[in-house]
C-alpha cells in the first residue's frame, strides 16, 4: 500500500518547467527578439547603429574581423561580442579578470553602477601615462557584449550618453552554431566596404581580394 502511494505521488508530482527568458526592455538586442528598426551597419555578428558624424573602424585579429570602434566627438566606443553559456552570463567573471589585468599592469580600477549595471572605471597604464576608460558589459541570450568607452566621453556626460545609446541599440547576431564560452563572434565587412576594397585592389593590379593586407583597421564614415 505504501509502495503504491509513493508511486502515485511520483506520477502526479508536477514537472518543473524551465522559466522563460525575461523580456528585455532595452538593448543591446538579440537578433531573434523584437527590436527597433533603426539604421545600422551590417557586420554579420553585429548590427551597429550609425549616426551623423559617426566613424566606424573594424578591428582585425589575424585574418578575422572581431570588433568595431565607433568614433564621435573626440570619443570612442569599442565593442566586441562573444559566445556565452545558455544558462548564465559571464560579465561577473570577465569584470574580475579585467580588474586583475589592469592592476597587474600598473593601472587602477573601481567598480561602479552604470546604465547597464555594474561596470569598471579604470585608469589603464600606457606608454607616457595612463588612459581613463569605462568597461561596460551586457549578458544576452548565449552571448556577451563588451564595450570600452574612452576619450572625452569618460568625463562628459552628454557625449557619454551618445555612445551609451549606440551600445543600447546594437543587435547581436549569435547564430545557432556551437561555440565555446568567450569565443569571439566573427564579424564581416559590410557589402559596400567590401566592394570598395575590391575596386581598390583591381586598380592597384593586386590579384584576388584580401582586405586585411591594407592594415589593422578598415574605416567607414557615415
Amino acid at each position: 500500500m505504501f509502495r503504491r502511494r509513493r508511486h502515485e505521488e511520483e506520477e502526479t508530482a508536477p514537472v518543473a518547467e524551465e522559466a522563460p527568458a525575461p523580456v528585455r526592455e532595452s538593448g543591446p538586442w538579440d537578433a531573434e527578439e523584437p527590436h527597433p528598426e533603426n539604421e545600422r551597419v551590417d557586420l554579420g555578428g553585429l548590427l551597429l547603429p550609425v549616426g551623423p558624424g559617426f566613424e566606424v573602424q573594424l578591428n582585425v585579429a589575424g585574418d578575422q574581423l572581431v570588433g568595431a570602434v565607433v568614433l564621435v566627438n573626440e570619443s570612442a566606443l569599442q565593442v566586441h561580442a562573444f559566445a556565452a553559456p545558455k544558462r548564465n552570463g559571464i560579465w561577473d567573471e570577465v569584470r574580475a579578470e579585467l580588474a586583475r589585468e589592469v592592476t597587474a599592469a600598473g593601472g587602477s580600477c573601481e567598480e561602479r553602477e552604470g546604465p547597464f549595471g555594474p561596470e569598471l572605471a579604470a585608469d589603464v597604464k600606457q606608454e607616457g601615462g595612463t588612459q581613463s576608460v569605462r568597461f561596460i558589459g551586457v549578458d544576452g541570450p548565449r552571448w556577451f557584449l563588451r564595450g570600452v568607452i574612452s576619450g572625452r566621453a569618460v568625463a562628459d556626460a552628454e557625449t557619454a550618453k551618445t555612445l551609451e545609446d549606440v551600445m543600447r541599440d546594437i543587435v547581436v547576431v549569435r547564430g545557432d552554431q556551437p561555440m565555446a564560452p568567450k569565443e569571439p563572434i566573427e564579424l564581416r565587412l559590410p557589402a559596400e566596404a567590401r566592394q570598395a576594397v575590391e575596386q581598390q585592389a583591381a586598380q592597384e593590379g593586386r590579384p584576388g581580394l584580401n582586405p586585411f593586407e591594407r592594415g589593422p583597421e578598415i574605416t567607414e564614415t557615415r
